[in-house]
């Protein structure tokens, strides 16, 4: 499970249906929730949680998608198995994992320094904890 520290930077609501924004390091993040805490509100940390097998890699991507959550990162390492890869990157101060076949690894030519895009749907991220400062 990839954990990611931001500060919750919006909150826009009709009835239950929530949108958070977060800033990570300068990277806007959106969530997409059905019920939120009392303790959810504007300039609270949190840590975020997503699971390897919901981050996408993108190569030379160009183009638009319906994933809210598009930023740069770069490979640190490729280990690819005989059914599923995992692959390691770096965005900013913070190490992601995204796991994908191992068919597409090759077909994309990933290799560690390779700048991707990494693609997150806002219904694939979760509040995981509250930090109280």
């Amino acid at each position: 499970m990839n954990k990611i520290e931001a500060i919750i930077s919006q909150i826009d609501n009709i009835d239950n249906l929530n949108i958070v924004q977060f800033d990570f390091l300068g990277i806007s993040l959106k969530m997409m929730s059905l019920d939120l805490s009392e303790n959810i509100k504007v300039g609270q940390k949190v840590i975020l949680i997503v699971k390897s097998t919901n981050i996408l890699v993108a190569k030379n991507f160009e183009g638009m998608l319906s994933f809210s959550n598009q930023f740069k990162a770069k490979i640190e390492e490729v280990d690819n198995g005989k059914l599923l890869s995992s692959i390691s990157l770096k965005v900013k101060e913070l190490n992601l994992e995204s796991i994908i076949t191992q068919s597409n690894s090759s077909k994309m030519d990933l290799k560690k320094d390779d700048e991707v895009t990494v693609l997150i749907k806002a219904s694939d991220l979760s509040i995981y904890e509250v930090i109280n400062d």
